[in-house]
């Protein structure tokens, strides 16, 4: 119980720029979480009724079977190896690329200009669009090295694409190893190879897969590069090589959407469930992999 003597607080209101302000930052988080709602309410309906126009279809035999004029006959068995072809091959291009790029120029190359310039382009054609990429690949691979509309004409294509934001991803996750562990390496005799390789590879290699696995991501969603470079929308065998012709889910699913038919409708709905479930997966694994290594 409060004395008889005892007061009440003063309550200090702020007046002039200091009230102005703090207005100002209600009214923007209000604003922003608005946005963020509006956003996501579109997302949650898109989704819904993707989800409700492609249930139906998304059976084990529209998995496993070809595309077909017939729409209750057509699938996305070719779509989905062809996919797995030019992911698998961007995978095993990416990596090793990326990841020595974003170690030499974090650890071996002299700070000079020539540096400079290079960082400043890696971050400019991180945010180049895909239909760019698209006429470079079409250029550059398919018609100068005569690969054609070929699965390795695909991946360069998608290799070029996601590398510029790989390699900044994994130059942030190298400088976010402490220069301590680089010095206590080398006070200890090691070179300055072997305390990257030993020390700040490891110590970086959450963040390095998690850039890799999101870029992936974005590759696999891809649609507007291959179309550039020709991949085919209609393929009926199952790809053998890296040079076969070859189709990708998201060009799938942009051919049956500019069918007049409501039941390719309902396939292209399948199909853009079964890639956001892969996307979505991507991402979850990305998720995973980068807590389980902070645990750790």
């Amino acid at each position: 119980m409060a004395t008889a003597g005892a007061t009440e607080a003063p309550r200090l209101r702020a007046e002039g720029k200091v009230a102005r302000r703090q207005w100002l930052s209600r009214i923007s988080r209000w604003i922003l979480f608005s946005a963020i709602l509006i956003v996501l309410s579109a997302l949650a309906f898109l989704a819904y009724d993707t989800i409700v126009q492609g249930a139906g279809s998304l059976t084990w035999d529209f998995l496993t079977s070809y595309p077909s004029r017939n729409a209750e006959r057509a699938g996305i068995r070719s779509s989905i190896l062809g996919s797995a072809w030019v992911l698998s091959l961007v995978v095993v291009m990416v990596i090793p690329i990326a990841v020595g790029t974003a170690i030499w120029i974090e650890e071996f190359a002299p700070q000079n200009r020539v540096l400079t310039v290079v960082k400043l382009n890696v971050a400019n054609l991180a945010g180049v669009p895909s239909i760019i990429y698209g006429v470079l690949g079409l250029t550059l691979f398919v018609r100068f090295m005569g690969l054609g509309p070929s699965i390795l004409a695909g991946a360069l294509t998608l290799f070029l694409m996601i590398l510029p934001m790989t390699v900044i991803a994994a130059q942030e996750s190298i400088r976010q190893v402490p220069s301590s562990v680089r010095e206590g390496s080398l006070a200890l005799g090691a070179t300055h190879w072997q305390t990257v390789w030993f020390h700040v590879l490891p110590g970086a290699a959450p963040g390095i897969v998690t850039g890799v696995i999101l870029a992936i991501s974005r590759a696999a969603g891809e649609t507007a590069a291959l179309i550039m470079i020709g991949a085919f929308a209609f393929i009926a065998f199952d790809n053998t090589s890296p040079l076969d012709d070859f189709t990708t889910v998201p060009i799938q699913i942009y051919n049956w959407t500019l069918r007049p038919q409501p039941e390719f409708r309902a396939n292209a709905a399948a199909a853009i469930i079964v890639l956001m479930v892969a996307v979505l997966t991507f991402n979850l694994l990305a998720a995973v992999i980068r807590e389980r290594f902070r645990r750790d």
